[in-house]
């Protein structure tokens, strides 16, 4: 049986969640700085990444980050580029930690029209998803972001997360579409009832082959998303925590049965550089827990 094919079986029939490990550049210093790591500990772009690489290698080393409970992760370009103990970090997930690897592909948002922010164009795809799939990635992940209930914009936004996501299909890799609705957004309710439409049309349109997974802000209406999960194109629904914090995300996700949670600021919460390797592996254990019992409700 081949990884491909043992992957996609993890990722649609086993218990657990994926572990968002993909801040790109705007956001790392934040989660440097939420890690307990100053800006003025590093000087340039390399040496950040250096440092949040630390970070990354710290978390999946733990006894507690294991396929037992983490289905998935999803990294960053610079991640899937550096090693994990002397291993590239995708191989090392799987090899080592029984943890599908998801690359994000995505590079960051244009400015906000028609109430969303789409992707900005993304001319060297074909090329990073075949460096991906030779790295030993599954699937990939592409985020937009809808901050209105503008019809027109919501159909836009999704239109390009599915044009897009055949582009990733057609390189045998499992696309996540995330168009996030922002968790402030002034009629959050209509906002996902309009996406909702739209990506069911989305999936009525792709090929009984094209296998899909979307990423979505956890919703105002429990079970919003049912007919997604249920649809045969589908491989998992997994939810963002968008600024909740890890508890409001975990008590929102328990009311959405088959939606899994993909949490990223909700997972490494309260995690410092500062902290010995016990508490630093009891702290992140209890986090993984509680977001894994919030994923199998």
């Amino acid at each position: 049986m081949s990884n491909f094919t043992q992957q996609l079986a993890k990722v649609r029939n086993e218990s657990g969640f994926i572990a968002a490990l993909d801040q790109s550049g705007g956001s790392t210093p934040k989660a440097l700085g939420q890690y307990g790591v100053s800006e003025n500990q590093w000087s340039n772009d390399d040496e950040m990444f250096d440092l949040v690489h630390q970070m990354r290698t710290r978390i999946v080393t733990t006894a507690a980050f294991s396929g037992e409970r983490i289905i998935g992760a999803i990294l960053f370009e610079g991640t899937m580029d550096r090693d994990i103990e002397g291993k590239g970090s995708a191989e090392y997930l799987w090899s080592e930690k029984n943890v599908v690897p998801f690359l994000k592909v995505d590079k960051g948002l244009e400015d906000e029209n028609n109430g969303v922010q789409l992707m900005k164009d993304m001319p060297g795809l074909d090329a990073l998803l075949d460096r991906a799939r030779d790295k030993g990635v599954f699937g990939t992940k592409m985020r937009s972001v809808i901050k209105q209930a503008n019809a027109d914009g919501i159909k836009e936004i999704v239109e390009q997360q599915f044009a897009v996501g055949r582009q990733i299909v057609a390189k045998g890799l499992v696309p996540i579409l995330e168009p996030e609705v922002d968790i402030h957004c002034p009629d959050k309710q209509k906002a996902e009832e309009m996406l909702k439409e739209q990506l069911l049309a989305g999936l009525e349109q792709l090929p009984a082959d094209e296998l899909v997974m979307f990423k979505l802000t956890l919703p105002e209406t429990p079970g919003h998303y049912k007919e997604c999960i249920d649809h045969s194109n589908m491989v998992k629904v997994v939810a963002l925590s968008g600024g909740y914090s890890r508890d409001e995300a975990n008590g929102r996700l328990e009311k959405n049965p088959r939606m899994v949670a993909s949490f990223s600021r909700a997972l490494v919460e309260g995690l410092t550089a500062q902290m010995s390797d016990d508490e630093f592996n009891g702290h992140l254990d209890k986090a993984i827990d509680g977001i894994y019992q919030a994923s199998r409700a």
